[in-house]
């Protein structure tokens, strides 16, 4: 066979090889072409999806209102009206459960009274109402108290903690009362609060247990109780009696706070709520927080519904013809 002859027999196969490499160029552009119409749809899409995040915007810019207004509900929803009602039934629920409510503190006159509330910080009725007797019989007048050695006042007062503190008060106090008015406890709220260790709280326990003049009496129990009650969500004393006074006639406020302090003392207690023996149990938005066993709960009652002694030596006799009993005598453990 010549060369030309083995020439022209092997043409065919280099077209065929050709016609292969060609169509493997056609598949790799058809395969680059499609990819890059991937890419292209990709990248038209994105500027959609900014467009759909653009719109959104707006909406991230109005949360917060949404979210305060939220803020601002009671975390049931539950309605102004429907928060009034809900509060003076319980309160007159506490009322039949606690019909002889009355301060805890003894005393005879608004200088008892004011110094006795002045001492009871940081210490029980109780401890304030075994101390009271010696101090007053010692010093029985705001003149006799602003003129004491500060020294035996503190002897004497050394039983309720801070004795130091609650000294400097008390004669203060007095001085104040003999020196602006005459010796004698003013019956108003402007002129109470000038008086050193007297703050709204002891003021409105004296103008409404000394004077018959409604006012709230926002106590430790009295913040814990209302918050737990959701009458309000409010931390400071000030708010909390401006938004719980609200709720009622002003002429309930006094026994509110009796009832509302005597429920705290006894019943719904700071660290463990005796929420099965709770005669408010089906109005209250914290139950559960307690113990709910009926019969261990009963256990966690203190005082008069526990069948204990109350805080008072020599407590009303409403209080006594209901059941109540009075505190031990003086020299007593308590």
């Amino acid at each position: 066979m010549t060369k030309k002859a083995a020439v022209k027999k092997a043409t065919p196969a280099k077209k065929t090889a050709t016609k292969k490499a060609t169509a493997v160029k056609e598949t790799t552009a058809a395969k680059k072409t499609a990819v890059g119409k991937k890419a292209t749809a990709a990248k038209k899409a994105v500027p959609a999806k900014k467009a759909a995040v653009k719109k959104a915007a707006p909406a991230k810019k109005t949360a917060p209102a949404k979210k305060a207004a939220v803020v601002a509900k009671p975390a049931n929803a539950e309605s102004h009206t429907a928060l009034v009602r809900r509060a003076r039934r319980i309160d007159r629920e506490l009322a039949e459960v606690f019909p002889y409510a009355h301060p805890e503190l003894d005393f005879e006159n608004p200088f008892q009274l004011v110094v006795a509330t002045v001492l009871s910080a940081q210490t029980t009725d109780l401890r304030v109402n075994q101390t009271t007797p010696a101090l007053f019989a010692k010093y029985p007048t705001p003149e006799d108290l602003a003129a004491a050695n500060p020294e035996e006042v503190e002897e004497i007062l050394r039983p309720t903690g801070f004795f130091r503190a609650k000294t400097k008060s008390v004669i203060g106090l007095s001085k104040g009362l003999v020196e602006q008015f005459g010796g004698e406890v003013p019956g108003r709220l402007e002129d109470l609060v000038k008086l050193p260790g007297v703050g709204r709280k002891t003021a409105f326990v004296v103008l409404g247990n000394a004077f018959g003049r409604p006012g709230i009496t926002v106590d430790t129990h009295f913040q814990r109780l209302v918050r737990r009650w959701q009458w309000t969500d409010q931390t400071d004393p000030d708010k909390i009696e401006a938004a719980v006074g609200a709720l009622f006639p002003k002429s309930d406020w006094t026994d509110l706070s009796h009832h509302v302090i005597w429920h705290g003392r006894r019943i719904c207690h700071a660290r463990k709520p005796a929420c099965g023996a709770c005669p408010i149990a089906p109005l209250c938005p914290a139950y559960g927080e307690g113990e709910t066993d009926p019969e261990k709960a009963k256990k966690l009652l203190k005082y008069e519904k526990g069948g204990f002694p109350g805080q008072r030596l020599n407590p009303p006799q409403a209080y006594l013809d209901a059941g109540g009993k009075a505190a031990p005598p003086l020299g007593a453990a308590g």
